[in-house]
């Protein structure tokens, strides 16, 4: 099979595992709270990844990280798996999925937008003109199509939602700083994240799962949400010729992610949900379109 046909099969398998996670994320929260299910899903994603370095004879990467490797780790599992979940598994828990999900794909967006003050970046007209389609669509799914209307059946839902972006954001432009082997780096960071979801859960929770079904979603959660899917996604862009090609599949995961949101969790898909994302991509394909290298 040639390399490019099997990035594309790792990019498609990458892609529709990320459409099932927001309904995993709603069901879940139908048995547990928000940081019942982060702790044991980064207990599963921790595991899995642990599993994946010993397959790949990398364990050893762990042991022989430096001590200020592992204080990186400190500060970027604070925010992922830490503080991103924690935001976005809230708003999960106030929000309709098919509000939610859209919210937190304009991360593309707002990941743009810190790259301006943080990276130095220019912020062009091109790119003003998608943080404004993309915004629009925010406001569209947060409004239901009304902007003049009542108002936000959630404000804090949704400003929970888009907060978990900018963590998110942050993250990777903290992450490009990082020099380790990316599998390694992640498991260590959710390492020291796990620890301080315990701590959250201790405090303000109960770390203590009894029903199967919560630990069936936080497994679900934890191995195709935050684990086997990275690994994956590097696969597909080591062995593509076309970063850019298999980039563009992510683009089907929020449509094929409300399909599944209206068929499993049984939410009405409002006009204004598909609205709203049409014109989130549409910002995010705007700010992507530009000069290309060859073969990209």
């Amino acid at each position: 099979m040639r390399r490019q046909t099997k990035a594309t099969l790792y990019g498609l398998g990458t892609v529709l595992l990320w459409s099932t996670v927001a309904s995993a994320f709603k069901l879940s929260l139908r048995v547990m709270d928000p940081l019942q299910l982060l702790l044991w899903s980064c207990v599963f994603s921790l595991a899995v990844l642990v599993l994946i370095l010993a397959a790949r004879g990398r364990l050893g990467l762990l042991a022989g990280m430096s001590r200020r490797q592992w204080l990186l780790s400190a500060g970027l599992g604070f925010m992922n798996p830490f503080l991103y979940y924690v935001l976005l598994f809230r708003a999960y828990d106030l929000l309709p999925a098919q509000q939610a999900q859209p919210l937190n794909y304009t991360w593309a967006v707002t990941l743009s937008l810190l790259s301006v003050p943080l990276l130095g970046q220019r912020l062009g007209a091109r790119r003003l003109a998608a943080l404004l389609v993309s915004y629009a669509g925010v406001v569209c799914i947060a409004t239901q199509g009304d902007p003049l209307g009542p108002g936000v059946a959630s404000p804090l839902g949704v400003g929970l939602a888009l907060a978990s972006t900018v963590v998110w954001a942050l993250y990777w432009i903290a992450n490009t700083r990082d020099t380790r082997d990316p599998v390694a780096g992640l498991a260590a960071n959710f390492a020291w994240g796990t620890l301080y979801v315990l701590a959250a859960a201790l405090l303000f929770s109960d770390p203590v799962v009894r029903d199967w079904r919560a630990l069936a979603g936080a497994a679900y959660v934890g191995v195709f949400e935050m684990g086997v899917t990275f690994v994956l996604w590097l696969t597909a862009l080591r062995l593509t010729d076309s970063a850019a090609r298999i980039g563009n599949l992510i683009f089907l995961s929020p449509f094929l992610s409300l399909f599944l949101i209206s068929v499993f969790v049984g939410e009405d898909i409002l006009p204004s949900t598909l609205a709203g994302l049409a014109l989130i991509v549409a910002g995010i394909a705007l700010q992507q379109a530009g000069p290309r290298r060859a073969g990209a």
